[in-house]
């Protein structure tokens, strides 16, 4: 059983950069995928960003944030660097972790059914 908890999120100009952490608390240093999703309003939740714990192979991004964000990890938390802000990247963000995918899934960025999530933190980008 992990719990997952987002923080960072706020309102910035346009070109601005946050960074978003996520504490989860747990065992999960090997065999988990660990994403961060984000939903805006009236749009389905996507997968911006995921890497695999205890394994090699490059983070997956979202073609969307690809070059602005990047994801790491540390021994307390998830963290996503956000740069060069747009206001297309105002939503909800979430953090995700899930044993259940497999590392390939995970680093292609081809599953959201991750197990266990956040309560969510929100990023405003205003132009």
């Amino acid at each position: 059983q992990l719990h997952v908890v987002e923080s960072g999120g706020g309102s910035v100009e346009a070109g601005g950069s946050l960074r978003l952490s996520c504490v989860i608390s747990g065992n999960y240093y090997h065999g988990y995928c660990l994403g961060w999703f984000r939903q805006a309003p009236g749009k389905e939740r996507e997968p911006i960003a995921s890497l695999y714990t205890g394994a090699a192979g490059n983070p997956f991004y979202a073609d969307s944030v690809k070059g602005r964000f990047s994801v790491s990890q540390d021994t307390s938390a998830l963290s996503l660097q956000m740069n060069n802000l747009k206001p297309g990247d105002t939503a909800m963000y979430y953090c995700a972790a899930t044993k259940d995918i497999a590392w390939y899934e995970c680093l292609s960025g081809s599953r959201s059914d991750f197990t266990y999530w956040g309560q969510g933190t929100q990023v405003t980008v205003s132009s």
